[in-house]
């Protein structure tokens, strides 16, 4: 069933308009499609890119529709997988191409495209990533990931935007990870289809336009976080900025990990939401305050890690309950916590997947929004096969070690060994593993790429992040590695953005340092609610890593109230 919208219009998009005419100052002098943009849309309909023009060995590229869309408002829905996915920004007219790239295996689907050419364009470009397993085509039309409610869209901004479905489109009734037995469908989500996808886009706004845009970006957050780095390592001339956001960069430990962590909770090792709540009432009582603010968030969640036990939370013996956990609960836990170590050599050296961090173990859960109860325990004990009520990690991760490494669905992946797999495996950590720490390419073409970890992520481990950040540094050198790179972290923040102050503008800072040399400073994260004017609730410094916000006096609403500490 569909979510019902609120429509706004009125003072919310004056304001959206002001701020677009602010941006608008800077950039470079916007070109047109001209005094008939209906005429101009429609002649793309016959644009064909030829394979030559593809930096991979590709089909053609076709226009299926160019369509002159009108303007549309802002509306809200009432829930939503993300408090950000309840938006739909207010969107100017455009012209819309809906197009395919063929594939080179007969047998492998198409790479369905999207591409929004702004009737005003600001001569820069933003590619969209994606999110999960793919198989939605990418509008281009959302806001970025990370970005501030009340902050027009790139393409508002007059950027061209576009996405992709990465070459394969979701099937019901088939798991999400079926299209992997595919070899084409599997390299194409891996990187091939956002890299082909960047080069039609860049065909089609010479086209359009008359000129190659001056500027590209790319934005992306989890799956799509894992595009945006794999962009930067594996073509690193292809984008001048690049954010990425709660990446699932190792991502065949992931996999594994996550799977590790669903069979912790079969039988007697699953927490009932009554006793996630338990464990997460704990963490603020241990760990909340620590910070000088007993704001219910974990603002040094590494501290933390140290502080807490889950063992605290023992049953005495003889009795049990939802005030307590069992041995097998408090093991779980545990091994949430521990990394998991791969018996097989992954890509680039990579040994392991970091244990979960701490903090957010209660946040409410809505689809991909929430802590525990949405990825990791579910609300109801895990099943083979999955069940909706699982949580999203075993759906994900046993599905994945069926498809993309046993290559079986018929496996039970409870005795599931990798080491019966090793070849395998080798083989698509090589593909989906977005762990070169050398980016010394992107660096050379004067590239600049942030990053976001959330803290209280339970899709994936904030660390995987930091520990690529930290690999990246060591191979680099400290000096290098900050003329272009930053890594950030939020504080009590989910993956989706909920839970604590998540919002920035990662796009305005990434121009800025891209197109005017001013590296990122006093970024400040925001808390909004979902609902216009999108009123900011609280405010907290963004640090970089290994900061992290302590509360030094005054408004704990307000950022000014807490200091980037160690």
């Amino acid at each position: 069933m569909a979510i019902p919208k609120t429509v706004f219009s009125g003072g919310a998009m004056l304001a959206a308009a002001a701020l677009l005419a602010a941006c608008g100052t800077t950039g470079p002098k916007s070109l047109g499609l001209g005094a008939d943009p209906a005429a101009a849309c429609a002649a793309l309909a016959a644009a064909a890119i030829a394979p030559a023009a593809i930096g991979l060995p590709s089909g053609a590229a076709m226009i299926d529709s160019a369509t002159l869309v009108p303007a549309t408002a802002l509306a809200v829905a009432e829930r939503g997988p993300s408090p950000a996915a309840r938006i739909t920004p207010a969107t100017p007219a455009h012209c819309r191409l809906l197009g395919r790239i063929a594939p080179l295996d007969a047998t492998a689907p198409p790479i369905l495209f999207r591409v929004n050419l702004p009737l005003a364009w600001n001569g820069r470009s933003v590619q969209y990533g994606g999110g999960g397993f793919n198989g939605t085509l990418i509008t281009g039309l959302a806001l970025v990931p990370a970005a501030r409610f009340d902050q027009p869209t790139p393409l508002a901004q007059g950027y061209v935007t576009y996405g992709t479905d990465s070459g394969h489109q979701n099937v019901a009734g088939q798991p999400p990870q079926a299209f992997a037995l595919n070899d084409e469908a599997l390299a194409n989500f891996a990187h091939a289809s956002y890299k082909k996808v960047r080069d039609v886009a860049v065909a089609l706004m010479q086209r359009a336009y008359g000129q190659a845009p001056q500027k590209l970006y790319f934005m992306g957050s989890s799956e799509g976080g894992r595009e945006a780095l794999t962009m930067a390592q594996r073509y690193p001339q292809d984008f001048d900025g690049i954010f990425s956001r709660v990446p699932v960069i190792n991502w065949t430990g992931l996999q594994h990990a996550g799977t590790r962590n669903g069979i912790a909770t079969f039988g007697e090792g699953w927490l009932r939401p009554a006793q996630v709540q338990l464990a997460h009432n704990a963490v603020l009582a241990s760990c909340d305050a620590a910070d000088g603010a007993a704001d219910r968030i974990v603002s040094n969640p590494v501290a933390c890690l140290q502080r807490f036990d889950p063992a605290s939370l023992r049953c005495a013996a003889g009795t049990s309950g939802d005030n307590c956990l069992n041995d097998a609960q408090v093991q779980a836990v545990r091994t949430l916590r521990s990394p998991w170590r791969s018996p097989v050599p992954l890509a680039h050296g990579v040994t392991e997947y970091p244990g979960w961090g701490i903090g957010g173990e209660a946040t409410p859960a809505f689809a991909s929004t929430g802590g525990w109860n949405a990825w990791w325990t579910g609300t109801s004990a895990p099943t083979v096969p999955p069940q909706p009520s699982n949580g999203i990690a075993w759906f994900y991760g046993s599905g994945a070690l069926q498809y993309f490494y046993a290559r079986n669905p018929l496996i039970d992946v409870r005795s599931y060994r990798a080491e019966d797999f090793a070849a395998r495996i080798a083989a698509v950590s090589q593909l989906m593993d977005s762990t070169n720490p050398d980016l010394g390419a992107f660096q050379a073409r004067g590239g600049k790429l942030l990053m976001l970890e959330h803290m209280a992520d339970y899709a994936q481990s904030p660390f995987a992040g930091i520990r690529y950040y930290e690999s990246v540094v060591a191979r680099m050198g400290r000096d290098n590695a900050d003329r272009f790179l930053r890594l950030y972290t939020a504080p009590g923040v989910d993956h989706v953005g909920s839970g604590a102050p998540a919002n920035v503008d990662m796009l305005g800072a990434l121009a800025d340092w891209v197109e005017r040399g001013r590296a990122p400073s006093g970024l400040q994260l925001v808390e909004q609610e979902v609902q216009p004017p999108f009123k900011v609730v609280r405010a907290r410094p963004l640090c970089e890593w290994p900061l992290w916000p302590r509360y030094t006096g005054g408004d704990v609403s307000q950022a000014a109230s807490f200091q980037c500490s160690r």
